[in-house]
């Protein structure tokens, strides 16, 4: 990339954002142009930094997905917990 700001790895591609949300790469440009999501555009492409990946993701979500995803998260970590914290020591 010619703009010596921008990290590859710290960013996703249009194409890259649409595969992860399970959504067309024209939902994201909309997204884009609506303001909904911040993008940097290097030549002709658009580029979406990592950090606005959570925003995203959350913004797609209703309050009930919301909760079962913390309440899957806590009892993997109640179950799981001491196994998780060995895995992260290796």
């Amino acid at each position: 990339m010619k703009d010596m700001n921008v990290q590859s790895n710290d960013f996703l591609t249009v194409k890259q954002l649409a595969d992860i949300l399970g959504i067309s790469r024209i939902a994201v440009y909309n997204k884009i142009k609506r303001g909904q999501l911040a993008a940097k555009m290097i030549g002709k492409t658009f580029l979406i930094p990592k950090d606005q990946l959570s925003g995203v993701i959350n913004s797609n979500l209703s309050e009930t997905e919301k909760n079962k995803i913390k309440d899957g998260v806590s009892k993997v970590v109640r179950d799981y917990g001491d196994t998780l914290k060995m895995l992260g020591k290796e």
